[in-house]
């Protein structure tokens, strides 16, 4: 059952019940009947999903809005949510069990209850969106930098100029409406816009914004639609701009994709028209505000901890370590934990296109790969630091993600002396990492034959840890391989742990690692110790 507010144009409200799903419309068989001449005889549809609400127009032809914006389907429709039917306000709301039932049957229309009035004010978007505009033009005419000057004294430099513009002119807005259009396009133009509270907000790990009217965003590993949006398309390219030009990256009609990072570390994407059909789109990957250690992840539940042991001894130890995995499966995340385990004593290297790496460790030295500029030149790779990485007496390497020839590099420096060198890429399984590998290796140019590059392979690389997500949103190691030599033309793996999907935690499979000789010779001993049980237990099925 749910509960329905029924408000006519003259503020006139009437309090009804209905079973989900229902019709609302003119139609006799509707649940819901409204009178108006804007109303179609089957106009809407309210029907219940798991535990939320949606509602979906049926093709009419004045359409259905939810809290002012024009849309075919909205879900969750929640209790907050003012939807307008013609000349018709209405808000749902779920009985949950137990909840007591206000009204026994639905009673006509033409009986009114009471008076109501909406608890939170909407601003209309195309007087948003109006505002938005003129604002600009505004700034733009007093020259006023809008990409470089500082969101600090734009945010009062635009606040004066709106609250001169709505003194002339205060669109029949009300004083709410005014301090409401005052905070929400002010922060369009001067800061990241509605994004912002969403920044802010650590339960938000992903934020994406499809089109100006359109934004998604990740909470607990659940994907779910964010009721408030952009003004319009130059809102959102305004809030890339913000983000972009700081870092000496830009975005236009002949650069339309850029990647580019917040000042916490949050990696961005965007993209804008031509290539984005529908307008500016934007994504962005926050991480957490917390530097995560391998006990949080034992206690997140993404390794057990005889895990966490076997892999700080490999770092330790100076094995090279690859991360695969697919996107958004917490491959920088445990990069970021990999990396914190390396003696403090050792000098560490950075390699990333976009910097988004934080590694909780004293000698890092952090290098970001560069586009080229206007004229084309000035460009910087991701190859080109590796090679000048090596002149930097580094202990360690660490490659954000191998895309391209940068990854025969990169197997170069774990040849030559740079043991203990990390990095990730994209694969479904760590068989699949190794092709993908092979392939970027001939993306050099080199002209090698494939003996020679699953030669190298081999040699450099000890270890590779297979990443997944979840279907409920976790991020878990589900197998680490171990690379064992070539066998007739082909790299060897042996299976050292698998992640137990019926029992939710990390399984040894019994043989440790070939390198586990070389490692008891080093230790710690505490560690050795340690997986040298876990593995002797897996291997009498303990």
């Amino acid at each position: 059952m749910l509960t329905v507010e029924v408000i006519n144009d003259d503020g006139v409200m009437q309090r009804l019940t209905a079973s989900a799903p229902v019709m609302i419309g003119k139609d006799e068989q509707c649940g819901i009947r409204l009178a108006h001449w804007r109303i179609g005889k089957r106009h809407a549809c309210v029907s219940q999903l798991g535990d939320f609400l949606q509602i979906e127009d049926l093709g009419s032809l004045a359409g259905t809005r939810v809290n002012g914006i024009r849309c075919a389907q909205h879900f969750p429709l929640l209790a907050r949510d003012e939807v307008q039917i013609g000349g018709y306000r209405l808000r749902f709301e779920l009985l949950r069990p137990g909840k007591e039932d206000p009204v026994c049957a639905n009673g006509p229309l033409t009986e009114p209850t009471e008076t109501f009035e909406p608890q939170t004010p909407v601003l209309d978007p195309q007087i948003r969106s109006a505002l938005h505009a003129e604002l600009i033009a505004v700034l733009d005419v007093r020259k006023l930098d809008l990409n470089h000057l500082p969101a600090t004294v734009l945010r009062v430099k635009a606040r004066e100029v709106l609250q001169e513009m709505l003194h002339e002119d205060d669109h029949g807005l009300s004083i709410e409406l005014q301090a409401l259009a005052l905070e929400s396009v002010v922060s369009d133009v001067a800061g990241l816009g509605v994004l912002q509270p969403l920044i802010e907000d650590p339960e938000v790990s992903e934020i994406m914004v499809n089109r100006f009217d359109q934004i998604y965003v990740e909470r607990a590993g659940t994907l779910m639609p964010h009721s408030v949006h952009f003004a319009n398309d130059h809102a959102v390219r305004t809030a890339i701009e913000r983000i972009v030009y700081p870092l000496g990256r830009r975005i236009d009609d002949s650069s339309p994709m850029v990647d580019a990072r917040l000042p916490d570390g949050s990696r961005v994407n965007a993209v804008i028209k031509p290539i984005a059909l529908h307008g500016a789109c934007l994504t962005i990957r926050k991480f957490p505000t917390k530097r995560l250690q391998m006990q949080d992840l034992i206690q997140m539940g993404s390794i057990s901890e005889p895990m966490g042991h076997f892999l700080a001894l490999a770092v330790l130890n100076r094995s090279n370590i690859l991360i695969s995995g697919g996107t958004g499966s917490g491959k920088t995340t445990l990069l970021n934990v990999l990396g914190s385990q390396v003696p403090r004593h050792q000098r560490v290297i950075t390699i990333e296109d976009a910097a988004e790496l934080q590694i909780g460790h004293p000698h890092v030295v952090s290098l970001e790969a560069r586009p080229a500029n206007v004229e084309g030149s000035g460009a910087v790779s991701i190859r080109d630091l590796v090679r000048n990485a090596l002149r930097m007496r580094p202990d360690r390497i660490i490659v954000g993600e191998c895309r391209g020839g940068e990854a025969i590099d990169m197997l170069a420096a774990m040849n030559t002396g740079h043991d203990g060198s990390l990095t990730t890429l994209h694969a479904n399984s760590p068989r699949d990492a190794l092709s993908r590998l092979e392939t970027m290796v001939l993306m050099a140019g080199k002209d090698l034959p494939l003996t020679a590059i699953r030669d190298q392979i081999a040699r450099a690389i000890g270890l590779i840890v297979q990443q997944t997500r979840l279907a409920d949103g976790r991020r878990v190691i589900s197998a680490v391989d171990e690379i064992t030599g070539m066998e007739s033309g082909q790299i060897q793996l042996q299976p050292l742990i698998r992640y137990d999907f019926m029992r939710g935690t990390s399984v040894a499979q019994g043989l440790p690692p070939v390198a586990m000789r070389h490692w008891r010779e080093l230790g710690p001993p505490q560690l050795v110790d340690a997986v040298d049980r876990w593995f002797a237990a897996a291997g009498q099925g303990i």
